[in-house]
């Protein structure tokens, strides 16, 4: 069974992507033939300024090294460049028929980016971005979509359009399922909102020892708790939301907790032992990054390959899907006659 997934190749990525996305990845890839898009044509959306473009390439580049680093074998699974196989702009434009404007603006997911993003005018191809995600997941035929809460409304937009092109033209498409779980979604180090790289608020996955250091040291925590001494909060705090996260020490977790609760403990001793855990977390995945970095071309070999790999199985559907639809019917019909009438004289 094949599974699709991807990402907006936006910049690196950080714990946030890890405990949100990545590490059911890994754990996925042995199950699932799976399929990892880096989703340029998504970026569009929200980044269209030529700069944006521009960094694409580089930003592919680093979102690879970061699965890499995580554990995604590239044996296992196919990475690619959206952008690069041109059958999905066809599918998108047959997918953009099956699915109606009401449908789409019922999404309050595309509102909720519409404001992340400062735009204050619905474009068209934000309101189509579920579109271009069933585009995306039709293609390689996918069965199963591993999505968050908030993803699962675009998933069942798929669904629907599946449903409708099969009973149109006859059984293409597998309608896939979700596979739904409770995504947790990481605090940034400001306290305020979900860890992201445009709000500069994000641990990321590539950062130095001495990085984390100072981002730990710069996290959010109680502030109503002034001295070492005074009881604190533990609950929704950052710093034991990521002792929890990424602190392999359980037992050291329950006695920063037991004692920070009590005002038995600073805020220093805490982070400290933080910024050990999440080193200790991130030891292993700069030993890969180092040993891939060795290989400067390993990446885009493995862009190259995965891209290629995705082209032929996008022909294949996209094929089947003209034969179904029986779209070129009438150009072959043309250029028969046209050939039948020459020969004639």
């Amino acid at each position: 069974m094949r599974l699709l997934t991807g990402d907006r190749p936006t910049g690196r990525l950080h714990l946030g992507h890890y405990v949100g996305s990545l590490k059911k990845r890994v754990e996925l890839q042995d199950k699932y033939e799976t399929y990892l898009l880096v989703a340029d044509l998504h970026m569009l959306t929200t980044k269209l300024e030529k700069a944006d473009i521009q960094k694409v390439l580089d930003n592919a580049r680093g979102m690879v090294l970061d699965h890499l680093a995580c554990g995604i074998d590239p044996a296992k699974v196919t990475i690619y460049l959206q952008s690069a196989v041109p059958e999905i702009y066809e599918l998108n434009l047959i997918c953009e028929m099956l699915v109606t404007v009401n449908r789409l603006s019922r999404l309050p997911s595309l509102k909720d980016m519409a404001r992340a993003a400062h735009i204050t005018e619905m474009p068209f191809g934000l309101l189509g971005y579920p579109v271009l995600q069933a585009a995306d997941i039709l293609l390689p035929r996918a069965h199963v979509v591993p999505v968050g809460k908030d993803n699962a409304a675009h998933v069942e937009i798929t669904r629907e359009i599946a449903g409708r092109f099969n009973r149109l033209y006859g059984e293409v498409f597998p309608e896939p399922e979700l596979l739904l779980g409770d995504v947790p979604t990481l605090v940034g180090t400001d306290g305020k909102q979900k860890m992201s790289k445009s709000l500069n608020n994000a641990i990321f996955l590539s950062d130095d020892a001495a990085t984390v250091e100072k981002k730990i040291r710069a996290t959010f925590t109680d502030p109503k708790r002034v001295h070492a001494d005074v009881p604190g909060t533990v609950e929704g705090n950052p710093v034991f939301i990521y002792h929890d996260a990424f602190n392999d020490d359980r037992a050291e977790v329950a006695d920063l907790k037991e004692r920070y609760q009590r005002g038995g403990v600073g805020d220093a001793e805490v982070k400290a032992k933080l910024t050990a855990a999440i080193n200790r977390f991130l030891a292993p995945l700069r030993e890969r990054y180092a040993r891939y970095e060795k290989d400067p071309a390993l990446v885009d070999r493995i862009l190259l390959d995965g891209t290629e790999k995705m082209r032929e199985v996008a022909r294949a559907t996209m094929k089947e899907v003209r034969s179904a639809m029986g779209i070129g019917s009438a150009w072959n019909r043309l250029r028969k006659a046209a050939e039948r009438r020459a020969k004639e004289g």
